[in-house]
Protein backbone atom coordinates (compact mmCIF):
# COMPACT_ATOMS: atom_id res chain seq x y z
CA UNK A 1 0.00 0.00 0.00
CA UNK A 2 1.30 3.56 -1.18
CA UNK A 3 1.70 6.24 1.59
CA UNK A 4 -1.43 8.34 -0.13
CA UNK A 5 -3.33 4.99 0.03
CA UNK A 6 -2.58 4.41 3.60
CA UNK A 7 -3.49 8.53 4.37
CA UNK A 8 -6.96 7.78 2.54
CA UNK A 9 -7.55 5.04 3.86
CA UNK A 10 -7.07 7.11 8.09
CA UNK A 11 -10.12 7.74 9.66
CA UNK A 12 -11.43 11.64 9.68
CA UNK A 13 -12.13 13.48 13.22
CA UNK A 14 -15.27 14.73 13.35
CA UNK A 15 -16.56 17.04 15.52
CA UNK A 16 -17.94 15.43 18.75
CA UNK A 17 -21.37 15.49 17.95
CA UNK A 18 -20.40 13.48 14.87
CA UNK A 19 -20.87 15.95 12.38
CA UNK A 20 -18.38 15.61 9.50
CA UNK A 21 -16.84 18.71 7.55
CA UNK A 22 -15.56 16.54 4.98
CA UNK A 23 -17.76 14.28 2.58
CA UNK A 24 -14.57 11.96 2.06
CA UNK A 25 -11.08 10.63 2.51
CA UNK A 26 -8.07 12.88 1.21
CA UNK A 27 -7.78 11.91 -2.42
CA UNK A 28 -4.24 12.38 -3.77
CA UNK A 29 -3.64 15.09 -7.07
CA UNK A 30 -0.04 15.62 -7.68
CA UNK A 31 2.79 14.16 -6.57
CA UNK A 32 6.85 13.91 -6.80
CA UNK A 33 7.25 17.38 -6.16
CA UNK A 34 10.29 18.68 -3.76
CA UNK A 35 8.23 20.76 -1.16
CA UNK A 36 4.49 21.49 -1.81
CA UNK A 37 2.85 25.01 -0.80
CA UNK A 38 0.54 28.12 -1.66
CA UNK A 39 -2.30 26.30 -3.61
CA UNK A 40 -4.77 28.42 -5.44
CA UNK A 41 -7.40 27.89 -7.17
CA UNK A 42 -7.97 30.17 -10.34
CA UNK A 43 -11.40 28.91 -11.43
CA UNK A 44 -11.66 27.80 -15.39
CA UNK A 45 -7.59 27.41 -14.73
CA UNK A 46 -7.73 24.90 -12.10
CA UNK A 47 -5.69 24.54 -9.27
CA UNK A 48 -2.19 26.13 -9.12
CA UNK A 49 0.65 25.90 -6.55
CA UNK A 50 4.21 26.18 -5.16
CA UNK A 51 7.31 24.06 -5.04
CA UNK A 52 9.68 26.35 -3.12
CA UNK A 53 12.66 24.68 -3.44
CA UNK A 54 12.23 23.45 -7.00
CA UNK A 55 11.78 27.41 -7.61
CA UNK A 56 8.31 26.43 -10.08
CA UNK A 57 4.53 27.32 -9.99
CA UNK A 58 2.73 23.66 -11.12
CA UNK A 59 -0.36 22.97 -12.27
CA UNK A 60 -2.10 20.12 -11.02
CA UNK A 61 -1.34 18.00 -14.22
CA UNK A 62 2.34 18.63 -13.35
CA UNK A 63 2.95 21.14 -15.96
CA UNK A 64 4.94 24.06 -15.56
CA UNK A 65 2.54 27.22 -15.25
CA UNK A 66 5.48 29.32 -14.29
CA UNK A 67 9.16 29.28 -13.46
CA UNK A 68 11.58 30.13 -12.39
CA UNK A 69 9.04 31.47 -9.90
CA UNK A 70 11.50 33.75 -7.57
CA UNK A 71 11.32 30.19 -5.10
CA UNK A 72 7.53 31.43 -4.66
CA UNK A 73 5.73 30.31 -1.19
CA UNK A 74 2.10 31.82 -1.04
CA UNK A 75 -0.36 32.43 -4.14
CA UNK A 76 -3.81 34.79 -4.34
CA UNK A 77 -6.01 36.57 -6.62
CA UNK A 78 -6.71 40.49 -5.89
CA UNK A 79 -10.00 42.25 -6.91
CA UNK A 80 -8.94 42.50 -10.17
CA UNK A 81 -8.17 38.44 -10.68
CA UNK A 82 -4.23 39.42 -10.66
CA UNK A 83 -1.90 37.17 -9.76
CA UNK A 84 -0.05 37.46 -6.01
CA UNK A 85 2.90 35.70 -5.40
CA UNK A 86 5.15 35.76 -2.33
CA UNK A 87 8.61 35.26 -2.92
CA UNK A 88 11.42 34.00 -1.20
CA UNK A 89 14.25 33.97 -2.95
CA UNK A 90 13.79 37.63 -4.59
CA UNK A 91 12.40 38.27 -0.56
CA UNK A 92 9.78 40.12 -2.24
CA UNK A 93 5.61 40.04 -3.52
CA UNK A 94 4.69 40.83 -6.83
CA UNK A 95 2.08 40.98 -8.95
CA UNK A 96 1.48 39.62 -12.18
CA UNK A 97 -0.66 42.07 -14.63
CA UNK A 98 -3.18 40.65 -17.37
CA UNK A 99 -0.39 41.13 -19.88
CA UNK A 100 2.06 39.14 -18.05
CA UNK A 101 4.64 41.80 -16.87
CA UNK A 102 5.60 41.95 -13.00
CA UNK A 103 5.08 44.27 -10.83
CA UNK A 104 6.27 44.72 -7.24
CA UNK A 105 4.81 45.39 -4.79
CA UNK A 106 6.72 45.48 -1.59
CA UNK A 107 10.50 44.54 -1.81
CA UNK A 108 11.30 46.40 1.28
CA UNK A 109 9.78 47.77 4.46
CA UNK A 110 11.99 50.99 5.52
CA UNK A 111 15.06 50.84 2.94
CA UNK A 112 15.36 47.21 4.84
CA UNK A 113 14.82 44.14 2.63
CA UNK A 114 12.20 41.61 3.85
CA UNK A 115 13.40 38.42 5.32
CA UNK A 116 11.36 35.84 2.74
CA UNK A 117 7.10 37.09 2.31
CA UNK A 118 5.46 33.65 3.54
CA UNK A 119 1.82 34.05 3.00
CA UNK A 120 -0.64 36.66 1.72
CA UNK A 121 -4.49 37.76 1.56
CA UNK A 122 -6.10 40.82 -0.24
CA UNK A 123 -9.15 42.65 1.62
CA UNK A 124 -11.89 43.61 -0.54
CA UNK A 125 -10.75 47.80 -0.35
CA UNK A 126 -7.31 46.56 -2.23
CA UNK A 127 -5.32 46.23 0.44
CA UNK A 128 -2.58 43.46 0.40
CA UNK A 129 -1.75 41.71 3.83
CA UNK A 130 1.45 39.50 4.11
CA UNK A 131 3.52 37.59 6.62
CA UNK A 132 7.53 37.97 6.46
CA UNK A 133 9.19 35.01 8.58
CA UNK A 134 12.80 34.56 8.17
CA UNK A 135 12.38 31.21 6.64
CA UNK A 136 13.91 31.92 3.00
CA UNK A 137 17.00 32.55 5.18
CA UNK A 138 19.70 29.86 5.75
CA UNK A 139 20.04 30.91 9.39
CA UNK A 140 16.72 32.76 9.98
CA UNK A 141 16.92 35.76 12.10
CA UNK A 142 20.55 35.60 12.94
CA UNK A 143 21.74 34.88 8.88
CA UNK A 144 23.94 38.10 7.85
CA UNK A 145 21.54 38.86 5.17
CA UNK A 146 18.53 39.45 7.43
CA UNK A 147 17.72 43.45 7.48
CA UNK A 148 14.69 43.86 9.54
CA UNK A 149 15.50 42.24 13.01
CA UNK A 150 11.86 41.16 13.44
CA UNK A 151 9.49 38.90 11.87
CA UNK A 152 6.20 41.34 10.97
CA UNK A 153 2.91 40.99 9.09
CA UNK A 154 2.88 44.06 6.99
CA UNK A 155 0.24 45.38 5.13
CA UNK A 156 0.30 47.58 1.50
CA UNK A 157 -2.53 49.71 0.62
CA UNK A 158 -3.54 50.67 -3.04
CA UNK A 159 -0.26 53.28 -3.77
CA UNK A 160 1.07 52.97 -0.82
CA UNK A 161 4.53 52.01 1.11
CA UNK A 162 4.05 48.68 3.09
CA UNK A 163 3.52 49.46 7.04
CA UNK A 164 4.00 46.90 9.81
CA UNK A 165 1.13 45.52 11.57
CA UNK A 166 2.60 43.61 14.28
CA UNK A 167 6.21 42.46 15.43
CA UNK A 168 5.50 40.46 18.27
CA UNK A 169 5.30 36.95 15.67
CA UNK A 170 8.12 33.83 16.17
CA UNK A 171 7.33 33.20 12.86
CA UNK A 172 4.01 34.45 11.40
CA UNK A 173 2.75 32.12 8.21
CA UNK A 174 -0.21 31.51 6.90
CA UNK A 175 -3.34 34.19 7.57
CA UNK A 176 -6.95 34.75 6.41
CA UNK A 177 -10.06 37.37 7.38
CA UNK A 178 -13.22 36.22 8.17
CA UNK A 179 -16.33 36.79 6.42
CA UNK A 180 -16.64 39.97 7.52
CA UNK A 181 -13.38 40.77 7.72
CA UNK A 182 -13.42 42.56 10.76
CA UNK A 183 -11.06 39.91 12.27
CA UNK A 184 -7.67 38.71 10.56
CA UNK A 185 -6.52 35.11 11.55
CA UNK A 186 -2.47 34.37 11.53
CA UNK A 187 -0.93 31.46 12.60
CA UNK A 188 2.71 31.72 14.08
CA UNK A 189 4.44 28.36 13.22
CA UNK A 190 6.99 28.11 16.27
CA UNK A 191 4.20 29.97 18.85
CA UNK A 192 2.16 26.80 17.63
CA UNK A 193 -0.79 28.67 17.28
CA UNK A 194 -3.41 30.87 15.79
CA UNK A 195 -4.44 34.24 16.71
CA UNK A 196 -7.37 36.44 15.81
CA UNK A 197 -7.02 40.18 16.00
CA UNK A 198 -9.73 43.58 15.40
CA UNK A 199 -9.18 44.57 12.14
CA UNK A 200 -9.38 48.64 11.69
CA UNK A 201 -10.46 50.48 8.63
CA UNK A 202 -6.67 51.44 7.93
CA UNK A 203 -5.02 47.84 9.04
CA UNK A 204 -4.19 48.50 11.91
CA UNK A 205 -4.14 45.35 14.07
CA UNK A 206 -5.86 45.03 18.03
CA UNK A 207 -7.07 42.95 20.88
CA UNK A 208 -4.68 40.45 19.47
CA UNK A 209 -5.62 36.94 21.26
CA UNK A 210 -4.57 33.47 21.07
CA UNK A 211 -7.74 30.97 20.20
CA UNK A 212 -6.27 27.53 19.51
CA UNK A 213 -2.85 25.53 19.64
CA UNK A 214 -1.94 23.10 17.34
CA UNK A 215 1.45 21.06 16.14
CA UNK A 216 3.47 23.31 13.65
CA UNK A 217 1.09 25.49 12.44
CA UNK A 218 1.04 26.71 8.52
CA UNK A 219 -1.47 28.21 6.09
CA UNK A 220 -4.94 28.64 6.89
CA UNK A 221 -8.16 29.53 5.46
CA UNK A 222 -11.32 30.60 6.60
CA UNK A 223 -14.94 29.17 4.93
CA UNK A 224 -17.99 31.01 4.68
CA UNK A 225 -19.94 30.59 7.89
CA UNK A 226 -16.23 31.46 9.40
CA UNK A 227 -14.53 28.48 10.16
CA UNK A 228 -10.87 28.37 10.24
CA UNK A 229 -9.29 25.44 8.61
CA UNK A 230 -5.79 25.53 9.39
CA UNK A 231 -2.58 22.96 7.80
CA UNK A 232 -0.39 21.45 10.29
CA UNK A 233 2.20 19.17 11.29
CA UNK A 234 -0.71 16.12 12.17
CA UNK A 235 -3.26 17.26 9.31
CA UNK A 236 -5.42 20.49 8.95
CA UNK A 237 -8.03 21.34 11.99
CA UNK A 238 -11.21 22.45 11.67
CA UNK A 239 -11.97 25.14 13.93
CA UNK A 240 -15.20 26.71 15.15
CA UNK A 241 -15.54 30.43 15.92
CA UNK A 242 -15.80 29.32 19.76
CA UNK A 243 -12.36 28.09 19.10
CA UNK A 244 -13.15 23.79 19.51
CA UNK A 245 -11.70 21.86 17.13
CA UNK A 246 -14.44 20.57 14.50
CA UNK A 247 -12.65 18.07 12.37
CA UNK A 248 -8.89 16.80 11.97
CA UNK A 249 -8.52 15.73 8.33
CA UNK A 250 -5.43 13.39 7.89
CA UNK A 251 -3.26 14.75 5.59
CA UNK A 252 -0.19 14.57 7.45
CA UNK A 253 2.77 16.88 7.20
CA UNK A 254 -0.11 19.59 5.71
CA UNK A 255 2.17 22.94 4.83
CA UNK A 256 -1.07 24.94 3.16
CA UNK A 257 -4.63 24.83 2.14
CA UNK A 258 -7.14 26.30 -0.21
CA UNK A 259 -10.53 26.07 -1.31
CA UNK A 260 -11.42 25.21 -5.15
CA UNK A 261 -13.77 23.37 -6.97
CA UNK A 262 -16.69 25.53 -9.24
CA UNK A 263 -19.00 25.06 -5.93
CA UNK A 264 -15.62 25.87 -3.59
CA UNK A 265 -17.10 22.82 -1.82
CA UNK A 266 -13.11 21.58 -1.91
CA UNK A 267 -10.24 21.92 -0.02
CA UNK A 268 -6.36 21.40 -1.55
CA UNK A 269 -3.74 20.41 0.88
CA UNK A 270 -0.36 20.60 0.21
CA UNK A 271 2.12 18.49 1.99
CA UNK A 272 5.70 18.21 0.99
CA UNK A 273 5.74 16.06 -2.40
CA UNK A 274 2.18 16.10 -2.89
CA UNK A 275 -1.33 17.69 -3.33
CA UNK A 276 -4.24 16.87 -1.97
CA UNK A 277 -8.11 17.00 -2.83
CA UNK A 278 -11.26 16.47 -0.46
CA UNK A 279 -14.59 17.60 -0.57
CA UNK A 280 -16.23 19.15 2.18
CA UNK A 281 -19.75 19.86 2.84
CA UNK A 282 -20.16 23.69 3.76
CA UNK A 283 -18.71 26.32 0.99
CA UNK A 284 -15.03 28.24 1.35
CA UNK A 285 -14.30 31.22 0.36
CA UNK A 286 -12.96 31.64 -3.41
CA UNK A 287 -10.33 34.41 -3.55
CA UNK A 288 -10.88 37.18 -6.57
CA UNK A 289 -13.21 39.03 -8.22
CA UNK A 290 -16.53 39.13 -6.71
CA UNK A 291 -15.57 37.49 -3.11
Amino acid sequence: MTAWMIIAAMSLGAAPDGTAMTAGPPEQVATGFKFTEGPLWLGEGGLIFSDIPGDTIYRADKSVFRAPSGASNGLTLDREGRLLVCETKTRRVTRTEKDGAVTVIADRFEGHRFNSPNDVVVRSDGTIFFTDPPYGLPKGMQDPAAELGFAGVFAVRPGEAPRVLGKDFATPNGLAFSPDEKTLYVSDTEGKHIRAFDVAADGTLSKGREIYTLPVPDGLKVDAAGRVWCSAQDGVHVIGQDGKRLELIAVPDASNVAFGDADAKALYVTAIQSVFKVRIRESGILPGPGR
